[in-house]
């Protein structure tokens, strides 16, 4: 029963880490973002002159368009904004790169140099990167890893998938044998 539950809950972690990228996205990010695709719809409609009427389409496609690209602009930079902090950059510096970076290049630079998230260590609260196996301060085992080659492995595995071992033979610790008969 412990083990279902203990399954159950992080099931509902995992869901809740994946719906989190959304929430991520800061309020003033959100209602800047509205406020510039209303702008651009009034800029299209009000300002911009519009004497032919068979423009119409192509007025409507361009200020949805226009109003879509800068929207989403605002919103990226209101997500790197929070992201940056959230992996312990510097964030003075990758918001003034992704707002100055013209056509989003920027954000593109910042997601591919941007670094893995920090986790701590249950046994010694150091962080490391979640893809870490052992911590490397106190080699508490973080994830379950095959007692032969060392690569990480699924904790309802029988066998490694790279090399073969039986994994029952490993004296995994009992935190990792949750779902052992």
């Amino acid at each position: 029963m412990k083990a279902i539950w203990s399954r159950n809950n992080t099931e509902r972690d995992r869901a809740e880490e994946s719906g989190s990228e959304l929430s991520m996205i800061p309020n003033w990010s959100i209602a800047l973002a509205v406020v510039a695709f209303l702008g651009a719809q009034y800029l299209f409609h009000f300002v911009m002159p519009h004497n032919k009427p068979g423009m119409l389409p192509m007025r409507l496609m361009m200020s949805y368009s226009c109003g879509t690209l800068i929207a989403s602009y605002i919103l990226m930079i209101g997500y790197v904004s929070r992201d940056v902090r959230r992996r312990g950059m510097p964030a003075a510096l990758w918001m003034l790169i992704v707002i100055i970076m013209p056509g989003g290049v920027g954000a593109v630079v910042y997601f591919l140099l941007r670094q893995p998230m920090l986790t701590r260590c249950p046994h010694c609260t150091t962080e490391i990167a979640s893809t870490y196996h052992f911590c490397p301060q106190c080699q508490f085992q973080m994830a379950p890893v095959c007692g032969q080659c060392f690569r990480g492995v699924q904790i309802t595995d029988v066998f490694c998938t790279q090399c073969g071992h039986d994994l029952a033979e490993d004296q995994a610790p009992a935190r990792l044998r949750v779902f052992r008969d």
